[in-house]
């Protein structure tokens, strides 16, 4: 099964004491469509996602970032502390795709793209004084 959506939160990573690790995320998946009245209904799905495969894929996965994820759904249901029953959508994520990364994480590369680049031309510049107050004819 294919779902598309954005994330709702940062992923984070949890260690299990198998000494594993888990990446949990979740994300937010929209549909949209228009009732016999004519009316644009829009209904958004919410799934609590986890991924084995490797931990290191949380550092893409920032919220709002637009993904394709694979897997299979569940569900689950629960008793809360308060003794009302709970209940929500799981998804195994077996592999990911970004499509596009959330506003800050974008933000975060142009800044330090930035930073690269004024790094570049500040010994760009020096290099060109050095040669400038070089005496050598050649």
């Amino acid at each position: 099964m294919n779902i598309i959506g954005r994330l709702t939160r940062d992923a984070e990573v949890r260690n299990l004491p198998n000494g594993k690790h888990v990446v949990n995320f979740s994300i937010a998946t929209n549909d949209n469509y228009r009732n016999k009245q004519g009316e644009r209904i829009e209904h958004t799905t919410y799934f609590e996602c986890g991924y084995w495969i490797s931990p290191k894929v949380a550092d893409f996965l920032r919220k709002g970032t637009l993904v394709e994820l694979s897997g299979r759904a569940y569900t689950s249901a629960w008793l809360g502390k308060d003794g009302e029953p709970h209940a929500g959508l799981k998804f195994h994520t077996s592999q990911i795709k970004v499509h596009s990364s959330s506003k800050r994480t974008e933000n975060k590369s142009n800044e330090s793209n930035k930073k690269i680049n004024k790094e570049n031309s500040n010994s760009n510049s020096n290099s060109n004084n050095s040669e400038k107050d070089d005496d050598l004819p050649f």
